[in-house]
């Protein structure tokens, strides 16, 4: 089957699996703990996909094009022998790249394990340097050296390492020019993100957001940066170089400079819901299909017509009143 593309023309490329929804943080931008409480009704278990279902989604994702997965949460290494699944992943002949985001709390203990299953890269999430204020943020009262070990563990393992920031103005945005100084001289790839309205719980409002320009005006006060190449269509990331050769940092703008017009990412929940857009209001149940032993054709074909009808473009046409008002799917259930 060739690949697929929608009604933009923007192939599918890239998936995004939530193993779990759950999560051992309670970052306020994504599961707040006044909401995400000790009652908050989390799915159960027996409503995750297995890993043979996940799998049987893989291949057939990858005959209509994509070459890439990532493994999301909740905390994705909450989710019982997880290296199994890294192992099905990387048996499948035309996915190129198979990545894990985390927060980086249980890599000790994993890292080595999924390296050898197949795993090739981590992004790590870590909004600040200072163990005052990613105590605050991570709402667990965890301090930075446990994420400091895990990133460790995951270069020790040989596993490719990126951190990802989430920036919130007067929250954590003092920690841009610690963070890039700390990565810098670690010789780690950094990304800034923009504090986004994903799900409905996050108390988003555009006056918390710091902007790419903002970003790139303080960044540029404290070090010599040059604009770098794209690596790939569909990347995210408006990248940079430091000057001296001593590695990059890139932007995630999907607030101020929007990139829609070359998304090329669909994401799978635990419980087995599609959604064509990190800002959905709802998915595409594929469990039944799963779950009553259709082909791979068919489930191929299923894949196919929901990405080939997708229109979305939620961020060319975010406002303030749409952000306010339009309810969407939380990222902790999807992932990022």
């Amino acid at each position: 089957m060739k690949p697929v593309t929608d009604q933009y023309a923007r192939p599918l490329r890239d998936i995004r699996i939530s193993v779990i929804d759950q999560c051992n943080f309670r970052c306020a931008y994504c599961m707040p703990k006044e909401i995400f409480g000790p009652d908050y009704p989390f799915l159960p278990k027996e409503e995750y996909l297995s890993f043979e279902e996940i799998g049987a989604l893989a291949r057939a994702a990858a005959e209509i094009g994509v070459e890439k997965v990532r493994l999301t949460g909740g905390e994705p290494l909450l989710r019982k022998d997880l290296p199994q699944l890294v192992q099905i992943l990387a048996g499948i002949e035309k996915i190129k790249d198979i990545a894990l985001t985390t927060n980086a709390v249980y890599l000790p203990k994993y890292a080595a394990e999924l390296k050898a299953a197949g795993l090739q890269r981590v992004n790590i999430s870590m909004d600040a340097i200072d163990d005052a204020v990613f105590k605050k943020m991570n709402g667990r009262n965890v301090g930075v050296k446990p994420v400091l070990k895990g990133i460790a563990a995951a270069r020790e393992a040989g596993l490719k390492v990126k951190i990802n920031m989430v920036v919130q103005k007067a929250v954590n945005d003092d920690q841009i020019i610690p963070m890039a100084e700390h990565f810098k001289k670690e010789g780690i790839s950094l990304r800034f993100i923009e504090f986004m309205d994903v799900g409905s719980s996050n108390g988003w409002k555009m006056s918390s957001v710091v902007t790419k320009k903002e970003m790139i005006e303080m960044l540029s006060k404290r070090f010599s940066i040059e604009v770098a190449e794209g690596a790939y269509y569909g990347e995210v990331a408006s990248r940079y170089r430091y000057t001296d050769g001593s590695g990059e940092i890139g932007i995630i703008s999907s607030v101020s400079d929007s990139f829609c017009s070359t998304c090329t990412r669909a994401r799978i929940s635990a419980d087995g819901k599609l959604y064509t857009c990190l800002f959905a209001t709802k998915g595409h149940n594929l469990k039944p299909i799963l779950k009553n032993g259709k082909s791979a054709e068919e489930i191929r074909e299923a894949l196919a017509g929901i990405w080939g009808a997708r229109v979305d473009r939620y961020s060319d046409e975010r406002t303030e009143e749409t952000a306010r008002n339009r309810s969407k799917i939380e990222m902790s259930y999807i992932g990022g």
